[in-house]
């Protein structure tokens, strides 16, 4: 079969379409046929090396978490799904990839694609829908009529955090470009600030909670819009010292994640605020949830470009540029 690896870390040279060996399963795996994955900008980082101390992730190895595609054999343990069933999953940090025209998947992580979906839009869904619902959910316990703020709207993970969060009820403050104002409203956006007129933290105020989805200060500049006793839930960093203990790290990570957060952390506290960091963890059983929003029509995916596979390459570049509204996507079959 054919599938996009990486071969080295550092350098954009290092990918590669090879032709390797339909992979095998374990007892608890499925073996999916892929039709659509989702890219995430986690996978332009990984190539970097940037998650090399965090991930199980060994070289050469195939690229890419998101996956759609259809059950072409099931493990011996798998009781869930059986050949022919249509699917959508994220094997984020499971020690495997989807771009590839074969993909394993932990019956564990996969779900049953929204029958009103297409596998291109079910493959947008898993890494934004997952992270949202386990930051506002579960980590920020987020309630009807709470304030949270979500920067970058319209990028794939906002365009999806928007939504949900106007499903729970909450009041929504963003910022977006001039171009995308009118997106960040239909998806239901309170509060729309334009990053290229103003700042944020001089317009908005009263807040509860702020997802963390803006790499440089955004995260120190979005303190001064939260009462006391409010919550920061970063998706970027800086990674904190419950997150290694969480994962099991060593005593020196540990040490090295506490120094990295400890400037965050301080000025949080002074503000009565709690900071934490979120690494999504892959869970079929909490995509099946989000599958049920999707059939609802409560949320619905924002889809900017899709790639054909024979150009996964400029699919991750254009990624990386930043300017994405919504989602990417690779149409492998």
């Amino acid at each position: 079969m054919k599938a996009f690896i990486l071969k080295l870390y550092g350098k954009s040279d290092q990918f590669a379409f090879v032709d390797i060996s339909r992979p095998t399963i374990k007892p608890d795996d499925i073996l999916v046929r892929v039709h659509a994955v989702g890219l995430n900008p986690i996978d332009y980082m990984i190539p970097k090396g940037a998650f090399k101390p965090i991930l199980k992730f060994q070289l050469p190895a195939t690229v890419g978490s998101d996956v759609a595609g259809v059950v072409v054999e099931v493990g011996s343990q798998v009781t869930r799904f059986k050949p022919g069933d249509a699917i959508f999953a994220s094997v984020f940090d499971s020690g495997t990839g989807t771009l590839a025209e074969f993909a394993v998947v932990p019956e564990s992580a996969a779900a049953f694609k929204p029958d009103n979906l297409d596998f291109v839009e079910a493959a947008s869904i898993p890494m934004v829908g997952l992270t949202s619902w386990q930051a506002l959910k579960e980590r920020a316990d987020l309630k009807p009529g709470q304030k949270i703020f979500i920067p970058a709207g319209s990028g794939g993970i906002g365009t999806f955090a928007i939504q949900l969060a106007k499903y729970l009820g909450a009041h929504v403050g963003t910022t977006t470009s001039t171009a995308n104002i009118d997106l960040v409203k239909r998806l239901g956006a309170d509060d729309i600030v334009d990053y290229k007129k103003q700042e944020f933290e001089e317009v908005l105020q009263g807040y509860d909670v702020v997802l963390g989805t803006v790499r440089g200060d955004g995260i120190a500049k979005s303190l001064h819009i939260l009462k006391p006793r409010s919550r920061v839930v970063s998706l970027v960093g800086p990674p904190d010292v419950a997150f290694a203990r969480a994962r099991e790290m060593n005593f020196l990570m540990k040490f090295i994640f506490g120094l990295l957060s400890r400037n965050i952390i301080r000025q949080a506290e002074k503000r009565e605020v709690e900071y934490s960091f979120l690494f999504i963890h892959p869970d079929g059983r909490q995509l099946a949830e989000i599958g049920m929003l999707l059939e609802a029509g409560h949320i619905f995916p924002v889809i900017d470009k899709v790639f054909p596979f024979d150009q996964t390459r400029e699919a991750l570049a254009y990624l990386e540029e930043g300017r994405a509204k919504g989602k990417v996507v690779v149409k492998v079959k």
